[in-house]
């Protein structure tokens, strides 16, 4: 009972999963090249369609190319034709046997320089790996044009997933969802986190005795205890140099706020209140905190520095539940509920400030918009979706007025992080 008595308090910050639609202002306009891309018809056809669509979706993605369907193709590059179609560039796939697997490649045609411009090779030893090569390909074509970085395409996604009452697995993906692994399963797992920038070790809290926070080598499965707590323990996030953790415990009934130091074991206690402080996430390179509280009177955003003793300022003005947010150096995302529907699903928004200014920018419409997660670089944001049709991934590219989904089949998503 305690167990389900501690997921409903985490429900009551996290519940409500889910949404997206186009951005309402467009930040950057650049001029787009027209590119066909195509995949080889051969013994291997299959293979390559699979590997040339998520191309085609990936450079769709990026908001830095017209792409154009071409499907098969066979002979030459006909260069007159395609300048007066318009085409600026053509990628075409092939896919061949090797010993240790198949190898995909990539030619890529310059129309206007009259070139091929990259001939590349892409070794795929395991065939579920497959969507990687597709991203690698992507992000190839963009630095071909110097267009600002797609990189975050090629990085993982590790989120739970329920599979029964009680249980949860972790498992990494591509960012579409295409590929999935299972890296851990077995017993309650959530609220999974990175622990650095290469993707190799992950946090999450496993339900021992106690709820403890665990850390986790999705590689060798060397997993190390870091902390329990009675109630509550939770990574929410962790600092640029891999070595601090902003912790969401509960001791005492209510949870609070820590400060864990990897190097030297000390947790140190960042909030004292009452009520509920979760999810905090740092600001002003590694200085500097937001989270959610009720101390409002319902959640909402506010900020400290990393002192006990440090005033607590309110950072958003806007909407009566504010439950969810994510920081990426001066910039929150946060989720707002907008209705509210004793029956049926709420309308959730996501909204865009800054820590700096008045600045506020609004990014969904309607639906159940939740769990925003800012990507690496900070210029996109991966989120959930729930609608009467359908759940789905979503991703919102903020300088390019794109948005896209990636519908969830079959797995309901916990929590993610990427």
């Amino acid at each position: 009972m305690k167990i389900f008595k501690i997921l409903l308090l985490i429900c009551s910050f996290y519940a409500n999963l889910f949404a997206i639609d186009a951005t309402l202002d467009i930040v950057k306009t650049i001029q787009t090249p027209n590119i066909e891309v195509a995949y080889l018809d051969s013994k291997n056809s299959e293979m390559a369609k699979k590997i040339y669509k998520i191309l085609m979706n990936d450079l769709k993605v990026s908001g830095h190319f017209e792409v154009f369907d071409a499907d098969k193709y066979s002979g030459n590059v006909n260069f007159p034709a395609y300048k007066s179609k318009k085409i600026d560039l053509v990628a075409r796939v092939e896919v061949q046997n090797t010993d240790n697997g198949v190898k995909a490649n990539l030619y890529l045609y310059d129309i206007n320089a009259s070139s091929i411009k990259i001939s590349k090779t892409y070794n795929i030893t395991d065939k579920a790996l497959y969507p990687f090569a597709s991203h690698k390909m992507a992000i190839d074509i963009n630095d071909y044009i110097k267009a600002p970085s797609i990189a975050w395409m090629n990085r993982f996604v590790v989120l739970s997933k329920y599979t029964n009452p009680g249980e949860t697995d972790i498992l990494i993906s591509d960012y579409s969802l295409t590929y999935q692994k299972i890296v851990v399963r077995g017993g309650l797992n959530i609220f999974p986190k990175w622990a650095n920038a290469d993707q190799t070790e992950i946090f999450f809290t496993k339900y021992l005795k106690k709820p403890t926070i665990v850390r986790y080598n999705i590689y060798t499965g060397i997993t190390q205890k870091i902390i329990q707590s009675d109630g509550m323990a939770i990574v929410s996030d962790v600092s640029k140099d891999g070595t601090k953790l902003l912790l969401s415990l509960a001791p005492e009934t209510q949870s609070n706020i820590y400060l864990y130091d990897l190097v030297s074991k000390k947790n140190t206690q960042l909030t004292k209140y009452p009520g509920i402080d979760v999810s905090g996430n740092f600001i002003n390179n590694d200085t500097a905190m937001i989270f959610v509280s009720d101390r409002a009177g319902y959640p909402n955003i506010f900020a400290k520095k990393l002192d006990i003793n440090a005033p607590v300022e309110q950072v958003v003005y806007h909407g009566r539940n504010n439950s969810s947010a994510s920081a990426n150096g001066d910039y929150v995302v946060y989720t707002s509920r907008e209705s509210a529907n004793e029956f049926g699903l709420n309308t959730f928004n996501l909204y865009l400030i800054s820590t700096k200014s008045d600045y506020i920018r609004r990014l969904t419409a309607n639906g159940t918009n939740q769990m925003p997660r800012f990507s690496s670089d900070g210029g996109s944001i991966m989120f959930l979706k729930h609608t009467q049709n359908q759940s789905a991934l979503g991703i919102i590219r903020l300088d390019y007025n794109r948005s896209f989904l990636f519908p969830l089949s079959n797995i309901k998503i916990q929590a993610f992080d990427w």
